[in-house]
């Protein structure tokens, strides 16, 4: 089952005002016209507008910034980075470019870099929220579960009286309890911010994931179905409700919400994994081995993914590769493999 963590956008555009003339005034200009250009989301213009002013200045640090979140806002990840580093090192303590660099090493898996950004920010500037709450979405993908707890308790402390940013803080820390398995915690943080705000559907989509674990197939239905009522083009939350039905053997169901979640986003590993568990369940093993590898090449947070692309070696009679697959499963603790299969491995 996926969660979908709520993160808020770092889209940090850089402005620089001043009094200047000739040149200068110039790059300020084609600067000022990118920023334009961004916020009416005209990428090309705004590609031009950084590009030029970059000519003039080759290291102006800010046109290299903005002209990353040009490239950021496409999803154009790699390309982002690249124009991140030319901005921080042209400025080495640039804050905003150091957590856009930070944000896109995020989306690329690149987590350790993404850790080590944010720590230069801390660092530099120890009092920003944004800071902490990216901080601890990098740990969770890091599995360092109680280290993102303390960075999300400590964003919620300098977020102060920002309602939905406290909002979103508590449902992430709810997440990580979940994921530490303190189901009955995570229940409780997440009926509390339901209180303040009921119509945010990654509440019901977490309380979902922990009635499945618990066997509460009928609730967590329930629950499901409210978050995609709240937000039915979320493939997260299809791709979901699609791993519900597997678990009850409604094959039917579950093929066609996994073949939608991937239709709306094809670069959601999770639901390459669900297709994998179909394939497993109607013996079609080389598929299942196929789909789930491919989840797994394209994230390796993806929970349980080691057993059941196990089996799917196993029964491909690839037993070397099953045995490498349960033997990291085990070291994640996804509590699934077996004492048979342990024993088949010897």
């Amino acid at each position: 089952m996926q969660v979908m963590k709520i993160i808020i956008p770092l889209f940090i555009i850089s402005i620089v005002l001043s009094a200047c003339t000739g040149k200068e005034a110039r790059i300020q200009k084609f600067l000022l016209e990118g920023n334009i250009a961004s916020k009416e989301r005209n990428w090309q213009q705004a590609t031009y507008y950084y590009g030029e002013a970059i000519r003039l200045e080759p290291c102006f640090a800010e046109a290299w910034n903005n002209l990353g979140t040009v490239f950021y806002s496409q999803k154009n990840y790699e390309k982002a980075m690249q124009n991140y580093e030319k901005a921080v090192s042209c400025r080495p303590e640039f804050i905003n470019a150091l957590l856009n660099r930070a944000n896109t090493a995020y989306e690329l898996k690149e987590y350790f870099k993404a850790e080590s950004d944010l720590k230069k920010v801390i660092g530099l500037k120890p009092d920003t929220s944004i800071t902490y709450f990216t901080l601890g979405l990098t740990y969770t993908r890091l599995r360092e579960f109680r280290k993102s707890l303390d960075a999300f308790e400590a964003a919620a402390r300098l977020a102060g009286a920002d309602k939905k940013q406290q909002q979103e803080l508590a449902v992430n820390h709810a997440i990580v309890q979940y994921y530490l398995k303190r189901y009955d915690t995570a229940k409780a943080e997440l009926q509390a911010v339901a209180k303040l705000n009921d119509l945010e559907p990654n509440i019901y989509n977490t309380l979902s994931l922990i009635e499945t674990e618990q066997g509460h197939y009928k609730e967590a239905m329930n629950y499901i179905n409210e978050a995609i009522r709240l937000a039915p083009h979320q493939s997260y939350y299809v791709n979901n409700r699609g791993y519900i039905f597997l678990l009850q053997n409604d094959l039917v169901r579950a093929e066609a919400d996994i073949n939608e979640s991937i239709a709306n986003d094809p670069d959601n590993a999770w639901a390459y994994r669900n297709k994998g568990i179909y394939y497993l369940k109607k013996k079609d093993f080389p598929q299942a081995e196929r789909m789930l590898a491919q989840s797994l090449k394209m994230d390796s947070f993806v929970d349980r993914i080691h057993y059941y692309l196990g089996l799917a070696y196993k029964y491909n009679g690839k037993v070397e590769l099953a045995c490498a697959a349960f033997k990291k499963s085990k070291v994640l603790e996804e509590n699934m493999v077996t004492a048979d299969l342990i024993k088949s491995c010897r």
